[in-house]
């Protein structure tokens, strides 16, 4: 198919808009399909996985093409909760228009907010559909004054509504009125089509000349003025639609899809890193992996834009980003849960391919003599984490295989294993992208792993000087074992470390057995007096003992170390270091003192206010503990408008009200682990 020919459009909006259910009436009424399935009856094509089947919403971005007349549509239907912020980020790179979904009875939310947002980011032309117009409280006039206040005037009705709720049965077209318009709506429309002949008009100087020495300009001047404008991000179509039960306004929505947003030929030029591509079939292959689907049977699913060239079945293609070849079987069309197979995708189209052995998202597929190579996605970078470990051992057999290749489908998941606890922790951007994960791993790869909240990695340090001495003595027939130090143990400035010094003078302790006088202090560092954390910031300076000629040994002298620093920790008023996170918090301003509320009653430090045009950044320090769960509060107290970063930055000591209570859960969590 030509590129002219075809349309890549991301369907973006609040989680429950209508995103899924405007491509199942699509389906329906370009009968694509036979029958058109529900969200909630878990038998829609776009969510085909089992586990949106279970929470009646979209957890991944899925294609569904489309063919209206002689256009084929790519619609990405995207996630419009936030846990699954990546699966529209990877569609936002491959696409050259937006439709922005707006529930008719809720108006604007948070997920339209991000869905214009993330359009202007991308400088794509976008429209609004008002969906769900046949249900209660909808009204498609509010809905626009709704968009018109929250996204500026740009933002016009290119329809009239027929009724609204329960009463709605139809759209106008403003942009194309019919002869025979209804009476009641006529008024309306007239004063529509005026409002968008001035803005077509604004968008070229000669229409504008002529508008405004009061010619009339055709229709088709109209259309080419706004089509110019819409491409152009000066004009935003806002349209209205009921996908259940008879999809009233779909043929329109994908008409004004195939007139109004752009082709791969007119639209925005993707990010490359090297080179440049042009829309052309018969040119070298260029194109991009922006989702993998991790799958038992098939193995990996890389689905892939094509920008420049074609990429046929049973070939070989280069990965410019692991600078080595693989070999392409079959190509498929992927249809919800299915796949159509494919000869070849043509440029400006979307396809996948099965079992590619080192490819990633991200990367691109060329000729090996190829100049182009697109940007790599830019993430968002999740800091919820969680500990994971396996329900049996036939599930810890399993689980590194398994995280690594959920990892593989969601980059902004990841897994890495913490030294200061030795756990295993999955993080990802909030919990539900994680339960998800969890239950993928289970259904696809057999492995039951259990989540749980990770341990704070305290630390445990010393507050005065103290000596200690140890008499390491033992007699069993032959030689026997002999060592005795000295030990003072010094508090060190926090951050400082561990250190070992010496002031043997003499010979009272020979210098072959100092390595392990030092052996031993550091051994003995592993585990505290009072909760079993690490002994970190203290200097231990061996000042003195004595030795036996036959009996003395390294180890001797390891052991007497070993108790020695246990003994010393004890009396030099230890007490327990917590690590304390530099968290930046981006909100709307409306939400700065709600935000900053919580984080005082995190035991936080507010460090500074940074505003920006209507955002504020809130720099603070904040205890580990507090935060482990930070990404539901936000959520909480910025109705989701929030956004933030956090990593450890040091060290402080833990209040000592506080102390006794994480000694208790730090001794239970040994008990649980000795079990």
């Amino acid at each position: 198919m030509d590129a002219k020919d075809l349309r890549n459009v991301a369907l973006l909006g609040h989680s429950g808009s209508g995103k899924t259910s405007l491509c199942e009436a699509a389906l329906f009424t370009t009968n694509a399909v036979t029958r058109m399935g529900r969200v909630e009856d878990g038998n829609t094509v776009s969510d085909y996985e089992p586990e949106e089947a279970k929470r009646g919403g979209s957890i991944q971005t899925t294609l569904v093409s489309i063919t209206k007349d002689s256009t084929k549509i790519n619609f990405l239907d995207t996630p419009g909760y936030d846990d699954f912020m990546g699966e529209v980020v990877s569609a936002m790179r491959v696409v050259e228009g937006a439709a922005i979904v707006v529930a008719a009875p809720t108006g604007v939310d948070v997920g339209t907010e991000r869905g214009w947002n993330m359009s202007e980011s991308a400088r794509i032309p976008r429209i609004f559909v008002v969906n769900k117009m046949d249900r209660e409280n909808a009204s498609f006039s509010r809905t626009v004054s709704d968009i018109q206040a929250s996204f500026g005037r740009q933002c016009i009705p290119f329809q009239v509504s027929l009724g609204d709720a329960q009463d709605f049965k139809g759209v106008v077209s403003i942009i194309d009125p019919p002869a025979d318009i209804p009476a009641e709506v006529a008024d309306e429309v007239a004063a529509a089509r005026e409002r968008l002949i001035e803005a077509a008009a604004e968008s070229d100087e000669d229409l504008a000349d002529r508008y405004l020495s009061g010619e009339e300009l055709s229709p088709e001047e109209v259309i080419s003025g706004v089509r110019t404008a819409v491409m152009a991000g000066e004009l935003v179509p806002i349209i209205a639609t009921s996908s259940y039960p008879e999809g009233i306004g779909i043929n329109e929505f994908l008409d004004m899809t195939c007139s109004f947003l752009p082709s791969p030929v007119d639209g925005r030029a993707a990010e490359v890193a090297t080179g440049e591509y042009q829309s052309d079939a018969g040119s070298p292959l260029a194109a991009f992996v922006f989702k993998t689907t991790a799958d038992p049977f098939v193995g990996k699913l890389s689905v892939f834009r094509v920008y420049q060239g074609t990429i046929k079945s049973n070939s070989e293609v280069w990965n410019t980003n692991r600078e080595q070849s693989e070999r392409i079987g079959q190509l498929y069309l992927p249809k919800g849960k299915n796949q159509e197979n494919v000869t070849e995708v043509t440029a400006g189209d979307i396809g996948a391919i099965g079992k590619l052995a080192a490819t990633l998202t991200g990367d691109t597929l060329a000729t090996r003599d190829g100049t182009v190579k697109f940007a790599e996605i830019k993430q968002p970078v999740g800091y919820f984490r969680l500990a994971v470990t396996p329900a049996s051992k036939e599930d810890l057999d399993k689980m590194s295989m398994a995280l690594g290749r959920i990892v593989e489908e969601d980059p902004t998941l990841q897994f890495t294993r913490d030294a200061g606890t030795s756990e295993t922790l999955i993080t990802g951007l909030g919990d539900a992208q994680i339960d998800v994960a969890l239950e993928k791993i289970k259904r696809k790869f057999g492995a039951d792993l259990r989540v749980k909240t990770p341990r704070v990695p305290y630390r445990e340090t010393i507050t005065k000087v103290t000596n200690s001495e140890y008499r390491h003595k033992k007699q069993s027939g032959g030689h026997g074992q002999f060592g005795h130090v000295l030990i003072r143990l010094e508090p060190q400035e926090r951050d400082q470390g561990f250190a070992f010094d010496t002031e043997i003078t003499g010979g009272r302790v020979p210098k072959e057995y100092i390595p392990s006088v030092e052996k031993g202090v550091t051994k003995a560092l592993d585990e505290g007096a009072l909760a079993g954390f690490p002994l970190v910031d203290l200097k231990a300076v061996l000042y003195d003992g004595s030795y036996h000629d036959v009996d003395s040994s390294g180890m001797s002298f390891e052991i007497a170390s070993i108790q020695a620093l246990k003994q010393g920790v004890g009396d030099a008023n230890p007490v327990l270091l917590e690590p304390v996170v530099k968290l930046s918090v981006t909100v709307p301003d409306a939400y700065t003192g709600e935000v900053m509320s919580d984080i005082n009653g995190k035991r936080g430090r507010i460090l500074g206010l940074n505003p920006d045009d209507g955002v504020t950044l809130i720099e603070a320090e904040v205890p580990l503990a507090e935060v482990q769960r930070y990404a539901q509060d936000l959520r909480s107290v910025s109705q989701g408008r929030g956004t933030y970063s956090m990593e450890v930055d040091h060290y402080e000591q833990v209040p000592p009200a506080l102390e006794p209570k994480v000694i208790e859960e730090a001794k239970r969590d040994k008990e649980a682990e000795s079990v």
